[in-house]
């Protein structure tokens, strides 16, 4: 089973935010290794905002029960990003069985875009857990 999440944020906004918080922002929304690898680029902060909002998409929770720095988006050797999750956002993984997500990162001048998808096997409580969080109960609706 694949789910996945978009996100679409303007880097001009990301950029007023880093003017007027500054490090306040930084702190509350990134790890220091994301920090210290964006070292304060709008573009690059940018990026890094949309993709934790496409994985707590693609983990169906939203704004809702993960914080910002339980997403962290790292870097493999080849330059490939992917994301790190820890405390809730982990749990919330572990819970629905995902057993990877994807991410591709992408900016232009005044935008950054990401997708995320998230794989995860079709157990009885993956689909319930879906069921659950998209119809409010543990039994899906049946095409019929």
């Amino acid at each position: 089973m694949l789910s996945t999440g978009v996100d679409f944020v303007e880097i001009d906004r990301v950029s007023g935010v880093l003017d007027r918080y500054g490090e306040r922002f930084l702190r509350r929304v990134f790890t220091p290794a994301e920090i210290a690898y964006c070292r304060g680029r709008a573009p690059n902060l940018a990026a890094r905002f949309a993709a934790k909002e496409a994985v707590m998409k693609s983990l169906g929770t939203g704004f809702r029960g993960v914080g910002w720095r339980d997403i962290e988006v790292v870097r493999a050797p080849s330059g490939a990003p992917s994301p790190r999750l820890h405390g809730r956002a982990k749990r919330r993984a572990e819970r629905l069985g995902v057993t990877e997500i994807a991410i591709s990162l992408s900016h232009s001048r005044g935008f950054a875009m990401v997708v995320a998808v998230a794989m995860r096997p079709d157990t009885s409580e993956s689909l319930q857990v879906t069921a659950a969080t998209l119809w409010g109960d543990a039994v899906a609706p049946h095409a019929g």
